[in-house]
């Protein structure tokens, strides 16, 4: 339905009439512009698909030229966009490194304090950085001194410098593990499919003294030998040591020390997600409301007939 208003103004003695008409477009030219959008879109969202597709199998061939083998996924408990990381298995990781792990590779970045609350209870943790003893100081004298650990203390070096790390693993440096998983590409996965993926060489490939052969590691020898085992370490909470297992708790541990927001992050994007939904609805419908005036009419100026006609 047409509506129109007319408006009669006075300038120089001459009257001039305005005719605002809403919704005047015709059915056709509406259609027309529907179909030019249409194509537009779908011409868009093919070029989009294109090239993604294209940056895709290009990717995939690059890691086929690769010098190790490909990574097996896995179902980790944290990779759904709601999902948490398993604090019962962080807790057992933690146990993992701090009996295996920790004999090599440091975790500069992580504090005792950061496990209150997440995979022990602040009492457990001042006993469990008592264990050990930290360089401190200088005193009175201007000497270094050792002392127990507090929950203020980070995780301490094997080793005082990355030169006696060298010098005790065979020239190679253990790399630090506080942000291993964001550090590698694919990191759980890599991580796991590394600490059991130990094989005999195969026939045919000869290897250099003091190296390992396992597929997963760029080239297929690494340094470090196999560490994970069978009933190698006695869980606190009674759950059976498989090497599997062992590796998996650690990876997760690892996970949690490289991204210890993670989980207050995900119940972040799920409240914005509530929020701004509803914001984003009602937005549109009020553009649509403010605009749909101003979008759709049609302004005509006509000069008017004599008074004498």
């Amino acid at each position: 339905m047409t509506s129109t208003i007319l408006c009669r103004t006075t300038r120089q003695n001459h009257q001039i009439l305005v005719y605002i008409i809403r919704n005047s477009s015709s059915s056709s030219t509406q259609t027309s512009t529907r179909w030019k959008r249409l194509a537009y879109q779908l011409g868009g969202g093919l070029l989009t698909a294109g090239t993604l597709g294209y940056a895709w199998a290009h990717s995939q061939a690059v890691h086929a030229s690769g010098n190790k083998a490909h990574l097996v996924p896995l179902p980790w408990s944290f990779n759904g966009p709601f999902d948490s990381l398993d604090h019962a298995s962080v807790r057992r990781g933690f146990e993992v490194y701090k009996q295996v792990c920790a004999a090599c590779h440091s975790m500069k970045f992580l504090a005792y304090r950061h496990l209150v609350g997440v995979t022990h209870t602040e009492a457990e943790v001042k006993a469990i950085a008592a264990q050990d003893q930290i360089t401190d100081g200088p005193d009175d004298q201007g000497n270094m001194f050792q002392r127990p650990g507090k929950l203020t203390d980070y995780m301490p070096s094997p080793y005082p410098n990355d030169k006696a790390a060298k010098a005790g693993n065979g020239g190679a440096l253990p790399p630090d593990l506080s942000l291993i998983t964001l550090g590698r590409e694919d990191g759980c996965n890599y991580i796991f499919n590394l600490l059991t993926g130990y094989q005999d060489q195969p026939a045919g490939v000869k290897g250099e003294p003091g190296l390992h052969y396992n597929p997963y590691f760029s080239g297929g020898w690494i340094a470090m030998a196999k560490q994970l085992y069978d009933d190698q370490i006695e869980y606190s909470d009674g759950t059976k040591a498989t090497e599997s297992q062992l590796a998996k708790d650690v990876t997760e541990f690892l996970k949690w020390s490289a991204e210890r927001d993670h989980d207050d992050r995900k119940k972040l994007a799920i409240k914005a997600v509530l929020i701004f939904v509803p914001l984003v609805v009602l937005s549109y419908h009020w553009k649509r409301v403010k605009w749909a005036s101003l979008k759709s009419r049609k302004i005509a100026f006509y000069r008017p007939k004599p008074k004498g006609d």
